[in-house]
């Protein structure tokens, strides 16, 4: 419910965004307009750059060569997402990969890790290529993380400097110029650190990576961004969801630039230059801020500190060459796994089957509880129960039931979905587990609306 309600009140924002916006755009700043830096500084500096020339020469080379490797074997996949109930097709197209046993959610659908390689874990691999790809993108999460600690612990000091400099102020004015020598004392009792060393490592310690790639050429349609006229967006302005409360993201980005980038002429150029990808930054919700636009080339990466990705939203605007991302994050751990297991396809076994055994092992879990569903509604039909105490625990129940019935037949309608049926015949999302009646070995119908209908019928309702 509170998810549904969050979606309208967005809706309504936008909708009332675009209406004070009208027919006008809003301004935006690029590296070349004087004030870019300033804005920077002020609005979003939170946002932390890293040029290419700063990540080691080695690790380009790895994760360069792991991206082509996981597009050479088709490990790229056009995920199947839902958006205001209705099922689409992604234009960019993904692969999730990290610690054995996470997941993460975005737009109602389930990504599952492919693993890299951990230690204590045995994780059999298609091929050699996917496992040094994987083992890569190990290294380049290593690396971000180290950056990533490093930078939160610039910001929050330089953060604690500026807060004690206010508070210094506050008693200056307050106080003579000859009692300046006593503040000293009452400034290191403010100075408390808002973050230990394990509070930053917890924030910083990624435990998935979301590969992107997309070719913008091969694309029939692109969106244009709404709100500022940056031109082509790859993916639309959004919050990245499921996350770690205040943890960082970390994003490295390799744009396989050609002649069409170097051949621009960028003193015809207005705004963003529309053949280099970027990345676009703005208030949520805000039309007093001109928005931002970083551009991003072969090996740059950049960060998004503290609660960035709560305050502001982001997008990628397409240039004209292929890319690839990989976008690190701390993922929360949710339910909600089986239905979006199978929901995938088989794509999974194109990298390795280390799912299927805890797949099988939580469908075993599923059996049972459905067995145990069954069992406790024999026990409602027993005369001997205090009537009270019975409809009590029959309306509890029926909660549970018809929340059951409304995930199987959402889940049941997007296995058959147009979008669904568009897509690959290994992609194509498994309803599962399904059933039918003369199932003998399943202890409940699929469609409960019987047995709910049963149940609310046996509650008699105490005034």
């Amino acid at each position: 419910m509170k998810r549904r309600a969050g979606e309208r009140e967005k809706k309504l924002k936008k909708k009332e965004l675009l209406q004070e916006l009208g027919k006008g755009r809003l301004p935006y700043m690029t590296p070349v307009d004087a004030d870019f830096h300033q804005l920077w500084k002020s609005k979003y500096s939170k946002l932390i750059f890293r040029k290419s020339d700063t990540v080691p020469e080695e690790l380009h080379q790895m994760v360069q060569e792991g991206f082509l490797t996981l597009r050479e074997h088709d490990c790229f996949f056009q995920d199947l997402v839902r958006i205001k109930g209705k099922d689409f097709v992604t234009p960019v197209s993904r692969i999730l990969i990290g610690n054995p046993g996470c997941t993460y959610k975005y737009l109602n659908t389930r990504l599952f890790t492919v693993p890299w390689p951990n230690e204590g874990y045995d994780i059999k691999y298609c091929s050699p290529q996917i496992h040094d790809a994987c083992k890569a993108l190990i290294r380049l999460n290593d690396y971000l993380h180290i950056e990533a600690v490093k930078a939160l612990q610039d910001f929050l000091e330089t953060k604690e400097i500026n807060d004690t400099t206010v508070i210094y102020r506050e008693q200056n004015f307050a106080t003579s110029l000859t009692e300046k020598g006593s503040v000293s004392k009452d400034q290191s009792s403010c100075c408390v650190r808002v973050d230990n060393y394990m509070s930053l490592k917890n924030r910083t310690s990624y435990n998935v990576t979301l590969l992107n790639y997309m070719d913008p050429l091969q694309m029939l349609y692109l969106k244009q961004e709404p709100y500022f006229g940056m031109g082509d967006m790859a993916v639309s302005w959004h919050h990245d969801e499921n996350l770690v409360e205040r943890s960082t993201v970390a994003v490295y980005s390799y744009s396989c630039e050609g002649s069409a980038v170097a051949e621009r002429d960028e003193q015809t150029l207005k705004g963003r230059d529309p053949a280099v990808w970027h990345v676009g930054l703005k208030v949520a919700w805000d039309i007093e801020t001109p928005g931002l636009a970083m551009p991003l080339h072969q090996g740059d990466c950049y960060l998004m500190l503290d609660d960035l990705n709560m305050t502001h939203q982001h997008c990628v605007l397409a240039g004209f060459s292929p890319r690839f991302s990989s976008t690190h994050r701390v993922a929360e751990v949710e339910f909600e796994w089986l239905r979006q297991f199978w929901f995938q396809g088989k794509r999974y076994l194109k990298c390795t089957d280390w799912w299927l055994k805890p797949i099988a092992k939580l469908e075993e879990f599923w059996r049972k509880m459905e067995i145990m569903t069954s069992l406790v509604l024999s026990e409602f039909r027993k005369e001997e129960q205090i009537e009270e105490q019975r409809n009590k625990t029959i309306r509890c129940f029926l909660l549970v039931l018809t929340e059951r019935q409304r995930l199987r037949k959402e889940w049941t309608a997007r296995c058959q979905s147009e979008a669904a049926e568009s897509l690959p015949e290994d992609q194509k999302p498994e309803c599962h587990p399904f059933w039918t009646d003369d199932e003998c070995n399943m202890s409940l119908p699929y469609d409960l609306e019987e047995v709910i209908a049963d149940l609310q019928n046996l509650v008699q309702w105490v005034e």
